[in-house]
């Protein structure tokens, strides 16, 4: 029998509930995006029919000895959830050690940043290829898994060495996630055929897709040219040098980032669907 709204065990039970959804909707939106959610549903679907299995067989007082067993697996399952999600419990950890109440995020973010611009000054200035996107709201899942993991702190030097033309992990892309180098030799997936003028290489290709189907910043500094540039919401911005990266993934990354100034000495928005892209770029190829 449900309570009366005036006694105290009805506040009781309602508190109850909302804690437990709370929970349920954290842990469902911590896994979004990565492949234990996949094993969470799996997992779900064969708890409901373990516990309906295990009602039946109670109420009929059947299967007794498959009871038993029943209840043996359930305390196992405890301890292979835990094995399963041991990657995500880490990432959990992570998450919370780098929270403002434990740590400074914006000093983090800040070195994050000059360490990505410095590592790019470098690759530009020797014209080394790079690619490397920093996660914002959304996270690319599986595309990560596909690369090598990697989790360690952003610096300049790690990142130099990534790009290295000898390093086998200099062709494809770096991921960026809660200020750590999450993963290096990511595909990322590249933009439609003719998106782009034929002078762009795959790594803009690649940028631009990344772009496009999320809301990543993804900073490339070009073999050709060794041009900075970032790629953002499908579009590029060129041309810019190491302060001007840096104020820029700032404005980007910040929560409070105001829409840049028209008048300021920022390079310019090219659409990639303008004729601005087409003029950008045989500037770069004649440059």
């Amino acid at each position: 029998m449900i309570p009366s709204p005036l006694q105290p065990a009805f506040w009781e039970i309602l508190i109850e509930l909302g804690v437990i959804w709370l929970g349920v909707y954290l842990v469902f939106r911590f896994l979004q995006g990565t492949r234990g959610a996949g094993v969470i549903r799996g997992l779900g679907i064969l708890g409901v029919i373990l516990i309906l299995m295990l009602l039946v067989m109670d109420r009929l007082d059947w299967f007794n000895r498959l009871e038993v067993i029943f209840d043996r697996f359930l305390e196992i399952l405890a301890i292979l959830l835990i094995v399963i999600f041991q990657p995500e419990l880490r990432q959990a950890a992570i998450r919370i050690g780098q929270t403002k109440i434990l740590k400074g995020n914006r000093t983090a973010e800040d070195t994050t940043i000059s360490a990505i611009a410095e590592a790019a000054e470098f690759l530009s200035r020797n014209q080394f290829g790079a690619i490397i996107a920093i996660e914002r709201n959304v996270q690319l899942g599986g595309l990560v898994e596909g690369g090598q993991n990697v989790d360690a702190a952003v610096s300049a030097r790690l990142i130099q060495s990534i790009f290295w033309p000898s390093s086998p992990l200099h062709d494809l892309g770096v991921v960026v996630r809660n200020n750590r180098i999450l993963a290096a030799g990511v595909q990322f997936p590249l933009a439609e055929e003719g998106s782009l003028p034929s002078n762009y290489g795959s790594r803009h290709r690649a940028a631009l897709g990344l772009a496009t189907e999320s809301d990543c910043v993804v900073v490339i500094v070009s073999e050709e040219t060794g041009r900075i540039g970032i790629a953002v919401d499908g579009a590029f911005e060129m041309k810019m040098n190491q302060e001007q990266l840096k104020q820029r993934l700032r404005e980007l990354l910040s929560a409070s980032s105001k829409a840049m100034d028209p008048e300021s000495d920022q390079p310019p928005m090219v659409d990639t669907n303008s004729a601005g892209l087409e003029s950008t770029t045989t500037t770069e190829s004649t440059t």
